[in-house]
């Protein structure tokens, strides 16, 4: 049954099921983490491939259920708990790295990238293969200078290489969502000490420069507190004097973020 508190929409198409899981690769000797598992129809697959299973389910019923299922099964751990309130670096051995995968909640789906990108996870997440509504990942996986793109592509894509793998139809599901879902693969690979930047600072730059999508960065940047003097000091010659952030590379906003930090905002 749907639980509309918990946004549960479990898949039931095979084909499906196998695709989810052949995207992670071989896990013959990983430990995966699955988010969300459900009645288990990519925990299955999962039971028989990964060195280590550990699930994490919210709903009580679901993780009891899943606990009775793999009870003969010790390299499979259930636990009962929010993917959002678990530092998932703390699921990982001596230095092991963690492999994702799940189906997420709609409307918590950029709350668990972000949880996926933090400081506390750094470091231990290999890559991700995630299921999202349609629309969150083309923003995810979109190019600068396309109507998607954004600050949740800008902040994904500092932390990881996403391919954007296909897309599955309502009846993929039961009961059937209102909207198309679609997949994708992560490879964790954080760029700040590439472009020698701070995580923390910049992530807080993105957000001023993406705080209203009309305005032009400049213009989200004074907004911010930076005088024109300052912003004219630090402005990239290659940058557009009129350019929004949506329309920028990383490393153009790396540059500027770089210049910028060597003055304070007014």
């Amino acid at each position: 049954m749907k639980k509309p508190k918990l946004g549960q929409n479990f898949l039931v198409d095979d084909a499906a099921r196998y695709a989810i899981v052949d995207a992670l690769g071989d896990l013959s000797q990983r430990t995966v983490v699955e988010i969300g598992p459900g009645h288990g129809a990519l925990t299955d697959i999962l039971a028989t491939r990964a060195r280590k299973l550990i699930a994490l389910e919210l709903d009580p019923s679901l993780a009891a259920e899943l606990r009775f299922r793999y009870r003969e099964q010790p390299h499979v751990e259930v636990l009962n708990g929010d993917v959002l309130k678990i530092d998932l670096a703390t699921l990982a051995a001596e230095g092991e790295t963690l492999d994702v995968i799940g189906n997420l909640p709609y409307y918590i789906t950029s709350d668990i990238l972000l949880h996926l990108f933090s400081d506390v996870n750094a470091g231990k997440l290999l890559r991700a293969v995630l299921m999202m509504q349609r629309e969150v990942a083309d923003r995810v996986a979109a190019a600068p200078g396309v109507r998607d793109y954004g600050l949740l592509s800008a902040t994904t894509q500092m932390n990881a290489r996403v391919d954007n793998l296909f897309t599955l139809p309502p009846s993929a599901f039961q009961p059937p969502p209102d909207v198309y879902s679609s997949v994708i693969r992560l490879h964790f690979a954080p760029r700040f000490v590439e472009l020698g930047i701070d995580a923390v600072g910049f992530d807080a730059f993105l957000k001023r420069c993406f705080a209203q999508k009309r305005k032009t960065l400049h213009n989200n940047l004074r907004a911010a507190g930076f005088t024109p003097e300052q912003l004219a000091a630090a402005w990239p010659r290659e940058m557009p004097a009129q350019a929004r952030a949506e329309s920028l590379a990383l490393e153009p906003m790396a540059a500027l973020y770089r210049s910028l930090a060597q003055t304070q905002p007014a």
